[in-house]
């Protein structure tokens, strides 16, 4: 569940990390907007790995589209390339 408090109530910042579960993040406010989230390690680890995942489904899907337009390298092509660079 969501919970939603002022940054003042951090002055007993015990309360509100009693707060904070898997699942349920605080969302502190400053002036009645959202300014800050306090999140559980455990979801902030999933957060940064859904970004990383949606980067690379983002440079695949670039690939793709520019194989199509451009048209596909072959095999052999791709290769002779890395073999002329020693790779």
């Amino acid at each position: 569940m969501t919970t939603i408090t002022p940054v003042s109530d951090l002055r007993n910042y015990n309360t509100v990390l009693d707060k904070v579960a898997e699942g349920a993040p605080v969302y502190l406010t400053v002036n009645g907007r959202g300014k800050y989230t306090i999140r559980d390690i455990a979801d902030d680890e999933e957060f940064e790995k859904t970004k990383a995942m949606l980067r690379l489904m983002c440079e695949l899907n670039e690939g793709k589209t520019s194989s199509e337009e451009d048209g596909y390298i072959s095999s052999a092509d791709v290769r002779k390339h890395f073999k002329r660079k020693g790779l």
